[in-house]
């Protein structure tokens, strides 16, 4: 079962540090874009995905392919995806055990959270952590102890 509870996804949020944003665009009106920049000015590191732009940059980022060619370790994956292209994604999570797999609103894929749940990674589903730190009042990453 998707950790949607609200104690979840503040612990969640209070202890990420890196997150690989799949599904980033270069256009500022799309809401991953909006969602990037406002992690990015919360303090987090954000890693952009997209197999379309990788090798350019997103709001100073390096975007990378997959999840496979990431520079480095990550604590969450968000995903911007529509729900029949998150297996592949959500896989990856699996094989590279990063320990969050975040699924924007309108992102449901029951069985692969099932299968990521399974592999012992946290799933959230269907919730937007921009949405969720404003609403928790969760400072940001700078202001933590």
């Amino acid at each position: 079962m998707p950790s949607n509870n609200p104690d979840q996804l503040r612990h969640i949020l209070e202890t990420v540090k890196t997150i690989a944003l799949v599904g980033a665009s270069e256009k500022t009106n799309r809401p991953s874009h909006e969602v990037m920049e406002y992690l990015l000015a919360h303090g987090y590191r954000i890693i952009p995905v997209n197999p379309r732009l990788a090798g350019q940059q997103v709001l100073g980022e390096t975007v990378y392919a997959d999840l496979h060619a990431l520079p480095e370790p990550v604590d969450m994956v968000e995903l911007f995806l529509a729900p029949e292209r998150t297996d592949t994604v959500i896989d990856q999570a699996i094989e590279l055990d990063i320990p969050v797999v975040w699924m924007q609103i309108g992102v449901i894929n029951e069985e692969g959270a099932a299968r990521a749940e399974t592999a012992g990674l946290t799933v959230v589903m269907d919730r937007c952590p921009k949405q969720e730190i404003s609403r928790q009042g969760i400072p940001p990453v700078s202001e933590r102890a």
